[in-house]
């Protein structure tokens, strides 16, 4: 038996999603069509929005489907009316590079040793009179669960007129998330972080807000997202979001003992944005000495699965830039690995994942 510890990367299907997936692709029909295969199809796709807009506070309305989270941060980056874009140096690739894409200028604001936004650096720039700003700021760190300060950054970006955008996908499900309460302008979602099924995103825009339309086509999505609604995709995001939403309270006691574990263990061991507020699924860490690669090779061949940060960056020579943006130095960079607990974990995968490190210890001891 496995033990899989990569929850931020991909948390696996629940069974609630999986029967709504189902039976969403029994009912046949598409959403748009007004016979009443159609409207089965429509009121799936209607109910689940009414579920998902609850969890955030929000109207119906306001919610986007796209076909994944990297799709929703485009649609909101590249279709702000700005003249300039502010991202902070932990921000996701797609993020990053969907500002770039604009062609418009983007600054990126230093983060400290905690990976936590400079808010000072963030007001100067904001100040600026060069013409209307977005701010991009992540709600979590998807590698260290480093939480930002998005209501403070929020704040500043309505008192000097730019708007702000907030990727949430790796906060949904792990802690409360209200729309409202951060004062955003624009958030995504994705259900494959909470047990909904991979290929399913989704934007929230606040009222008033227009964005430039991303996918042109037919007029679904209120017209603001062209393209047939994958139903049985959405129907799971919203079957996964009702017990992820249910924030359980075992998985940061499942986290803080494997921190006091890995601790005695390795008592050189660096946990990162340790002395930041964090996600309660999330540990990253680095073993001085200890190559991430090969660490977690030889974790899979124990029938481990972690991962060496963000899986849209894992395996890339130059490491976490997060990290890098942390300070941390190209030594200890190489030798982070990321245990992200989720709705499978349990006590045993703990265990599983130590007997393993452990003989990892006792053989760097034995090779010097």
């Amino acid at each position: 038996m496995r033990a899989y510890l990569d929850h931020n990367a991909t948390s696996p299907l629940r069974p609630e999603a999986l029967k709504a997936v189902l039976a969403a692709m029994e009912t046949g029909g598409n959403p748009s069509s007004i016979h009443a295969e159609g409207r089965a199809a429509r009121a799936i796709v209607d109910d689940a929005r009414a579920v998902l807009a609850k969890t955030l506070g929000v109207l119906p309305q306001m919610l986007v489907f796209t076909g994944v989270g990297t799709e929703a941060n485009n649609y909101a980056v590249k279709g702000a009316d700005v003249d300039r874009i502010i991202i902070s140096a932990i921000e996701h690739p797609c993020v990053v590079d969907a500002a770039t894409a604009t062609g418009k200028p983007v600054e990126i604001i230093p983060v400290d040793e905690n990976g936590i936004i400079d808010l000072d650096q963030l007001e100067q720039v904001l100040k600026r009179d060069e013409g209307r700003a977005l701010v991009c700021l992540m709600l979590a760190n998807n590698e260290t669960g480093a939480i930002q300060p998005v209501r403070k950054a929020a704040q500043l970006a309505a008192d000097n007129n730019a708007m702000i955008h907030c990727d949430a996908v790796q906060a949904y499900g792990k802690i409360p998330v209200n729309f409202g309460l951060l004062g955003v302008d624009t958030m995504t979602l994705s259900a494959h972080k909470i047990g909904g099924p991979q290929g399913t995103g989704l934007l929230v825009v606040r009222d008033g807000v227009n964005l430039a339309k991303h996918n042109h086509g037919g007029g679904q999505e209120l017209g603001r997202r062209g393209g047939t609604e994958n139903i049985a995709g959405i129907a799971g995001f919203a079957a996964a979001a009702i017990p992820a939403c249910e924030i359980d309270s075992g998985i940061r006691q499942l986290r803080d003992e494997f921190e006091s574990r890995l601790e005695e263990i390795s008592p050189q061991v660096v946990i990162f944005s340790r002395d930041a507020e964090r996600l309660p699924n999330t540990c990253f860490f680095a073993h001085p000495g200890m190559k991430a690669q090969t660490s977690l090779i030889n974790l899979d061949l124990g029938g481990i699965a972690v991962s060496t940060g963000s899986a849209c960056s894992s395996g890339k020579v130059t490491g976490s830039r997060v990290l890098n943006a942390m300070g941390v130095s190209d030594e200890l960079r190489e030798c982070a690995l990321r245990i992200s607990f989720g709705w499978t974990s349990s006590q045993a995968d703990i265990d599983k994942f130590f007997e393993i490190w452990q003989s990892l210890i006792a053989k760097r001891k034995t090779n010097g």
